[in-house]
């Protein structure tokens, strides 16, 4: 039976030598096509990982920027108490009774917004004007400060977590 079977299998092989040929070879072109897939498929998976990386990655970012801004509004409504405690302070003498109080709440208010990230421009004269942070008034010339420096200070102004609130209101001294 054996013998049968042999050679059964080697008239087969024989006798279909060109159709099997054919076999191979479509099955070769369907696994190089599957390959080509398999690839276009791994390509694809990697573009949308980035993808969702990078989404990921923005909302991160987004969510820090909500988080350290998220008291803006409530600083930006602070500024003008700020500038009325501030007045009230340089009009009132050293002996008026309320000037403690003020100076008090002046001093809480100005520690409860720095922990918030609220911080104060006030350029002394003679400070390089920064007209990222400064708004130029007018031009006068002061000859006790260097060309193109803060003369005097208008108006405070204010960064929340080194973005702009308010810039300070100044006075340039004029160049020669």
């Amino acid at each position: 039976m054996t013998q049968q079977h042999d050679s059964q299998t080697s008239d087969f092989n024989e006798t279909d030598g060109p159709e099997a040929a054919s076999v191979e070879q479509q099955l070769a072109e369907q696994v190089q096509l599957l390959s080509a897939e398999l690839e276009q498929l791994r390509a694809q998976v990697l573009l949308e990982r980035a993808d969702l990386e990078n989404q990921r990655k923005r909302l991160a970012r987004e969510v820090e920027s909500a988080r350290r801004f998220a008291n803006e509004r409530l600083l930006s409504a602070l500024v003008p108490v700020f500038d009325a405690l501030e007045a009230g302070l340089a009009n009132a003498s050293e002996t008026d009774p309320l000037r403690s109080g003020v100076e008090l709440t002046l001093r809480e208010l100005t520690k409860a917004t720095e922990s918030n990230g609220l911080a104060t421009l006030a350029p002394a004269p003679g400070d390089v004007f920064n007209p990222e942070h400064h708004q130029a008034m007018s031009i006068v010339e002061v000859p006790s400060v260097p060309p193109g420096a803060v003369a005097q200070v208008f108006q405070k102004g204010y960064l929340l977590n080194d973005r702009l609130l308010r810039p300070a209101m100044v006075v340039v001294a004029k160049a020669d």
